[in-house]
């Protein structure tokens, strides 16, 4: 299990390209260049390294086709999903349809979460944490960390 931190501030130019930050490569596997690109559950992007990616599809291919929430599930999930490089500046190309998604402009937040990282809009994450008090954090960890215990 790879297991990411960190907040990674980037900018997108007019092309849509954005430079990998530093402090990001640095965790990626040596010689990692090709990720998996999708819409995120919420209005983000989700950037999935390609062992990640292997593993959750791996999963995903053993739902079961006859159940129709599995087929939506599909779609929604691999809908837009895009295999992306790094070039050899170091820069990834966020297409088009997939920047509209997620709101993204100009500056954007790249946000650790395990084995993948999430593309935010920065604005759009500021607002995340705004919108959130310490005390609804707390309340949903205790939820969250009480139920994972009790399994």
């Amino acid at each position: 299990m790879i297991g990411f931190h960190g907040e990674y501030e980037a900018t997108v130019d007019q092309k849509g390209r954005f430079l990998l930050p530093g402090g990001l490569k640095k965790q990626l596997p040596e010689g990692e260049g090709r990720f998996i690109l999708s819409r995120g559950f919420e209005k983000c992007l989700t950037l999935y390294p390609i062992k990640s990616w292997e593993q959750i599809i791996s999963k995903i291919s053993q739902l079961n086709d006859f159940d129709p929430k599995v087929r939506e599930f599909r779609r929604q999930f691999l809908g837009g999903a895009t295999e992306v490089e790094l070039d050899s500046a170091g820069r990834m190309l966020l297409p088009q349809t997939l920047k509209e998604f997620a709101g993204i402009s100009k500056n954007i937040i790249l946000a650790a979460a395990l084995d993948r990282f999430e593309i935010w809009d920065a604005g759009k994450y500021k607002q995340l944490f705004e919108d959130f008090s310490p005390e609804a954090f707390s309340s949903l960890a205790a939820e969250v960390m009480a139920e994972k215990e009790s399994k």
